[in-house]
C-alpha cells in the first residue's frame, strides 16, 4: 500500500489561495478607484479650462486605460477562485464571469484604441480645442495684451 504525504492539505490551500484572491480583488478595485479619481480631478480642470468637448479626450482615455487593468485583476481574482478542485458548477460562473469581463475588456479596449486614432488623425492645421475662460462660448484662444514701448 502507497501513503500519500500530504504536504499541504487542501484545505490549507483553499485558504491560502482565498486570501490570495482578496488581494487581487482589492488590487482591481484599487487601481479602478484610484482611475476614476484621477479621471474626476482631470474632469474639473479640463472643464474649468475649457468647453470644448474634444479636450475630454484624453480624460476618457486614461479612464479606459485604468478600467481595462483593473477589470484584468478582477479576472485573475476569479481564475485564482476556482484553481483549487472546481466544481462544474464553479467552472461554469467562472465562464459565464470570464467571458463577461473579456467581452467588456475588449470593447473598452476598441473603443480607446479608435480615440488614440481619430487623436493622431487630426490634421496638422486643424486648431486645437479651445480655450475660453468665461467668455461665453467657443472662439480662439484669448491672447495675452501686447506691450508697446
Amino acid at each position: 500500500m502507497i501513503v500519500g504525504i500530504d504536504i499541504l492539505p487542501e484545505q490549507s490551500l483553499r485558504d491560502v489561495v482565498d486570501i490570495l484572491v482578496r488581494f487581487v480583488e482589492a488590487a482591481g478595485a484599487l487601481v479602478i478607484f484610484v482611475g476614476a479619481v484621477i479621471a474626476a480631478v482631470r474632469f474639473v480642470v479640463t472643464g474649468v479650462r475649457t468647453r470644448s468637448a474634444e479636450a475630454f479626450v484624453p480624460v476618457r482615455l486614461g479612464l479606459g486605460r485604468f478600467l481595462e487593468l483593473g477589470l484584468e485583476f478582477q479576472l485573475a481574482s476569479d481564475v485564482l477562485r476556482t484553481a483549487i478542485a472546481p466544481s462544474f458548477g464553479e467552472i461554469g460562473q467562472l465562464a459565464a464571469v470570464a467571458a463577461i469581463r473579456t467581452a467588456l475588456n475588449y470593447f473598452l479596449g476598441r473603443e480607446i484604441r479608435e480615440e488614440r486614432e481619430q487623436l493622431t488623425r487630426r490634421p496638422e492645421g486643424a486648431p486645437e480645442p479651445t480655450r475660453d475662460r468665461g467668455r461665453g462660448g467657443p472662439g480662439p484662444p484669448s491672447r495675452p495684451p501686447s506691450v508697446s514701448s
